[in-house]
Parts: structure tokens; sequence; C-alpha cells
């Protein structure tokens, strides 16, 4: 899969993010994206051919297989990472949308069109709370899909066509695991990152009309 969109996007975002965003930008692309391409992507490749069952019953094996692992950890991460990417493309659009309205009109409508303000800060708080959402939302299905965040060295299967309960044996178990619980991590810290710069803008906008209203009253 190339990534270079995602990477292109997240540049592109960089220019009108907050100090906390930019820390977001550079967590995502360094700890997530390049560890998910150079490293975990490698360890999860094989991951059905070295599923091994103590059985040779036809079928068996691939049953036990999709009973524990509905979905591949790595194909599920390499959404998450798409997801939690994607809302950033709202912030684009709306700055866009404010260069090219400046374009028609042929004159300034904004101080700077980056600048997060007015209508383009409801566009960057929505999309942080996107964000939010998406990581608590993939935390929680990754928990519920493997019953919790670990990587069993064993797993019993009485699924159908088995014809008794069989020992599977995942390859690679704790290797798999740090990077899982690396994952984890890393979600969580973007979660912390979203809801801090969500936070700092809210305050911050607080701020700015309780000054505005106070100059008002004085004068």
């Amino acid at each position: 899969m190339s990534w270079g969109f995602l990477r292109h996007l997240l540049s592109g975002v960089n220019k009108y993010s907050t100090g906390i965003g930019r820390i977001w930008v550079a967590v995502l692309f360094v700890f997530r994206l390049l560890v998910y391409v150079v490293a975990a992507e490698n360890i999860w490749k094989y991951e059905h051919d070295e599923f091994e069952c103590n059985i040779q019953q036809p079928g068996c094996e691939n049953v036990c297989f999709d009973h524990f692992f509905p979905v591949s950890h790595i194909r599920l991460w390499a959404l998450q990472l798409i997801m939690v990417s994607t809302p950033s493309l709202l912030v684009v659009f709306h700055v866009a949308y404010r260069e090219n309205r400046e374009k028609r009109h042929n004159q300034k409508l904004y101080k700077s069109p980056g600048e997060i303000d007015g209508g383009l800060l409801c566009t960057y708080l929505i999309s942080l709370i996107l964000k939010t959402g998406f990581e608590i939302v993939f935390l929680v299905l990754f928990y519920k899909l493997y019953n919790g965040f670990k990587v069993p060295h064993l797993v019993k299967c009485d699924v159908r066509p088995c014809p008794n309960t069989v020992d599977c044996y995942i390859s690679k178990p704790t290797e798999k695991m740090i990077f899982l619980y690396f994952l984890v991590a890393t979600s969580c810290l973007c979660v912390v990152l979203n809801l801090g710069e969500l936070s700092y803008l809210i305050f911050k906008y607080c701020i700015k009309c309780y000054l505005k209203k106070y100059i008002k009253k004085h004068q």
C-alpha cells in the first residue's frame, strides 16, 4: 500500500495546526505510520500461513483462523490510520474555500485564510472531535474483536468442521503483542493530544470573547 497521499495530507494540515496539533501530526507520522510501514506490516505479512493447528482435517485450520482473527490486526490498524487522518481534510477544504472566495471577489476577506477563527475554528473543532471519536471506536473494536489487547501463544478451537477441540498456535505472539501494546499506547496518546488541543482552542475562544465584551463594556 502507498502511504504518500496520507503523508501529503498531514504535511498540508500541519500549516494550519496549533502547537499541540503539530505534535499530533508528528506522533501519527513517526510513531504510527512509519512503524506500520517499516516494521509492523512485515510481522503480520504471513500470519495465515504461519497459523498452525495440530490436526489435518480439511478446512479446520482456515475456520479456526477466521474465528479467532475475523479481521487482521494490521489491516484494522491501517484502516484506523486512514480514518483518524481523513477528518483533517475538512480543515484543508475550508482553507481552500476561503482562498478561492478571496480570488473570486478579488479582495482581502480574511486576515489570513489559514488562521483558525470564525467558521474555520468550528471546522477545526469538528475535525478534532471526529479524530478522537475514531480513535476511541477503533480501540473498543480491537478490544472486542480480540477479547482484550493480547496475542495468545495457544488458542483452542472447536468450530466445525473440526471433529473435536484442537490446539492452534500463533506465530511470533510476543513480537505481535509488543506492537499491539505500542499501537494502543500511541492511540491513547493521540486521544490525549486531541482532547488537549480541543480544550485549548475552546478556552482560547472563551477568553477572546470575554475580552471583547470587557473592552466593549468599558468603552
